[in-house]
């Protein structure tokens, strides 16, 4: 059983009050509120293990390289991917990203090869490639897309040349939700030899994957998104890609020998993780993918699209509500959300996007505002900002019905604006 009351009460921040209101948490796609358990974990580590890791003889010591090197085995099992040498450490899904994109451009990409990304990337997933492109002169080129967020997979065929080096996209839209065809795309680009990146923040939190089924050769995601700590992440990288891409940074940790002529680097994972690496925080992301393990990903994935369902058909009741990426033509339910995500970016009549979430705020509801880091995205849209809607394991129907209410709220006090809201 799914037990939401019990799942709650492993979220203590959930219980507080917000201007004497109750908290209702919906910023979930920012970042995720913290179990108990990943909180105990890491602050028991403090008390009892806290050593740097690696090449210490001593107890502690070798007590902490042995939680860091299980957490990796955790991460390992929980994408499946085939080795712990494929999963390194790193501070998020941006540094991750920078990492390829800046190793990768240095090793295999000169003036004019190309780069191919979506319409529909987060900033960390367009900025290192363009950084690269002043650096080098490397070619950066969309996928497009219709006015639902659908990528347009015929012009990407038609898109890739000889020049076409790697391809990076985002898994999941952090504004829309939409589901993005990445097995199509991997499958693609792979019959052309070129190596497929995959921004997994905002899917890693929400249902299964499967490196081994994807076939990607390099995916990221975040723990803070994940119920785990702020700081850390993963990249996931193909042991052959991995062992031939040269080191980010440098330092302690990712050499093999150091001398002032030369320096030979450590195999991955070590040759991308330079100096101390948070080991408290990856003993906080291992719990925290038990906590999902736990409850089951088959569990999360069916009560998130049970509330991600019931919000969009209750906000459709509003005259005038624009849900990005949802063609409202067509009956809302769990099963025609398939190939979207517990993300609702929304805008009511003309109603400022900030002004929606400032009203929110003041009934306790936190949702977000503004570009989401996609201003390419918004461009597209024909808008400046979003209001955004984001679920959790942890979210309830109650909540969404307090969320209602607060639009409703805000679409009273704008009532002289073009339309006028239906009666809920």
């Amino acid at each position: 059983m799914y037990d939401i009351n019990k799942i709650r009460e492993d979220f203590p921040i959930l219980s507080r009050t917000i201007y004497d209101k109750p908290l209702v948490y919906f910023d979930n796609a920012a970042t995720t509120q913290k179990p108990l358990c990943v909180l105990d974990a890491m602050r028991d580590e403090y008390l009892n293990v806290n050593a740097n890791v690696h090449r210490g003889v001593h107890w502690l010591s070798q007590q902490a390289t042995e939680l860091h090197e299980g957490a990796r085995e955790t991460v390992r099992k929980f994408i499946n991917a085939k080795s712990t040498t494929e999963i390194v450490f790193t501070r998020g899904t941006t540094e991750g990203l920078n990492l390829v994109a800046s190793s990768f451009s240095d090793e295999f990409m000169k003036e004019g090869d190309e780069v191919i990304v979506s319409a529909v990337e987060h900033h960390s997933n367009i900025v290192p490639w363009q950084l690269q492109t002043h650096k080098k002169g490397i070619v950066l080129k969309v996928i497009p897309m219709d006015d639902f967020g659908k990528l347009d997979i015929d012009e990407f065929s038609k898109m890739i040349t000889s020049r076409t080096k790697i391809v990076s996209v985002s898994h999941v839209s952090n504004v829309l939700g939409t589901i993005n065809p990445v097995k199509d795309i991997i499958r693609i680009a792979h019959e052309h030899d070129i190596p497929v990146m995959v921004d997994g923040a905002q899917s890693t939190p929400h249902f299964a994957v499967d490196m081994q089924d994807l076939d990607c050769d390099f995916f990221v995601f975040s723990g803070h998104k994940i119920y785990g700590p702020t700081g850390v992440g993963v990249l996931y990288g193909k042991e052959a890609w991995l062992d031939k891409l040269p080191p980010y940074q440098g330092g302690g940790e990712m050499i093999e020998n150091v001398s002032f002529e030369k320096t030979t680097f450590e195999r991955p994972p070590l040759k991308f993780e330079a100096g101390t690496p948070d080991y408290i925080a990856t003993t906080g992301l291992a719990k925290a993918l038990d906590y999902v393990t736990d409850l089951g990903l088959d569990n999360i994935v069916s009560h998130e699209k049970k509330l991600t369902a019931y919000a969009i058909n209750k906000m459709l009741q509003f005259d005038g509500m624009k849900i990005f990426g949802i063609d409202d033509s067509k009956p809302v339910t769990e099963e025609t959300l398939c190939n979207h995500d517990a993300v609702i970016s929304f805008q009511l009549r003309d109603i400022h996007h900030m002004d929606m979430g400032m009203i929110l705020d003041r009934q306790g509801i936190a949702i977000r505002t503004g570009h989401h880091c996609a201003q390419p995205l918004m461009q597209r849209l024909g808008v400046l900002g979003t209001s955004r809607a984001s679920f959790a394991l942890y979210n309830t129907i109650e909540e969404i019905d307090a969320f209602i209410a607060g639009i409703d709220k805000a679409s009273n006090m704008f009532k002289g604006s073009s339309c006028t809201p239906k009666q809920l």
